[in-house]
């Protein structure tokens, strides 16, 4: 927990006389960021320039009453991922009075006239409230940012920065519920590189993976945006694309073939020229495939492909 120099905090009440005398109280005690405010408008501004550990409020104030003020700074703690602890100090007695400010988010409450060590310890306790929330709050976003980077890096390719097979089936399934309860049509497109292996052997590997990067941009630069370009694996890629109707332009298909070989790929080892085989399988009605079986099937037509010549897409 913070030592009292380092505990922020922050006094409200419309009397300044009280303000006063309570922040003299906590210097004398040993805190040194005191912030004194004459209304509660005035403390939500200073929580937004500043955050402070605890407030403490008077129950009664002319513009915003100390339980509004709470509910406000909840609010502003929701927005900013924080915790503030609030102690209200009032003339108020009874246990209807301490129950309701328990229930409108107040952490402690203190009794006027207030007693200095009393005052002291209980900002002190409040300290350690505001502290043990926001390292737990501070740790659950580490852990959620750490998770989605583990998540990220499960479904993206580390060469080429395209998703993986694992993104791709998890978009392919997706998409496919999509077109069985909606129409349209999905069509799985498989890519593999003609010849890959003697790129490999003739320039090295790593010329081999700047070819595959530079593939890379090219796919994604002549498909649709919101088409799903992905490495599969080696020098294999895929595409998913989605149309609202079945009556698809199959001649975007050959425009991809014709987008890479059109020029060379170059290099570190100077132009590299390329051509690409292609499969294409499309779900359009019917009984909901499975994503492997359209992942299949279009794998099948990418063989016929290469059989019958390579450099050319098979439907």
């Amino acid at each position: 927990m913070p030592k009292h120099a380092d505990l922020a905090t922050i006094v409200v009440d419309d009397m300044e006389v009280s303000c006063a005398t309570i922040r003299a109280a906590l210097t004398r005690t040993g805190y040194t960021d005191v912030r004194v405010a004459g209304e509660a408008r005035q403390v939500l501004e200073m929580l937004r320039e500043r955050r402070a550990d605890v407030v403490l409020a008077d129950w009664v104030m002319p513009s915003m009453d100390g339980l509004t003020l709470t509910e406000c700074i909840r609010q502003l703690d929701e927005e900013t991922n924080r915790y503030t602890a609030v102690i209200l100090f009032t003339a108020k007695e009874g246990v209807d009075a301490l129950v309701e400010a328990f229930e409108r988010g107040v952490d402690d409450y203190l009794t006027k006239p207030l007693d200095e060590r009393e005052l002291a310890a209980r900002v002190h306790a409040a300290g350690r409230i505001s502290t043990l929330q926001n390292t737990q709050l501070e740790t659950s976003a580490a852990l959620s940012r750490f998770n989605r980077q583990l998540q990220e890096l499960a479904t993206t390719d580390p060469l080429t920065g395209l998703g993986n097979r694992r993104y791709l089936e998890s978009r392919l399934n997706a998409l496919l519920l999509e077109t069985t309860a909606r129409g349209g049509a999905t069509c799985c497109v498989m890519i593999d590189i003609d010849h890959f292996k003697a790129v490999n052997d003739r320039y090295g590997h790593d010329v081999g993976d700047e070819v595959l990067k530079s593939l890379a941009t090219r796919l994604r630069r002549a498909v649709r945006p919101t088409d799903i370009v992905v490495r599969m694996g080696g020098e294999e890629f895929a595409v998913v694309m989605h149309y609202p109707d079945i009556r698809l332009n199959v001649g975007i298909f050959e425009r991809i073939l014709e987008t890479i070989q059109e020029r060379p790929i170059i290099t570190s080892a100077g132009a590299v020229a390329l051509t690409i085989s292609m499969g294409v399988c499309c779900h359009t009605h019917g009984t909901l495939p499975a994503p492997e079986a359209l992942l299949k099937c279009a794998d099948e037509k990418l063989y016929a492909a290469k059989e019958a010549g390579r450099n050319r897409v098979v439907y």
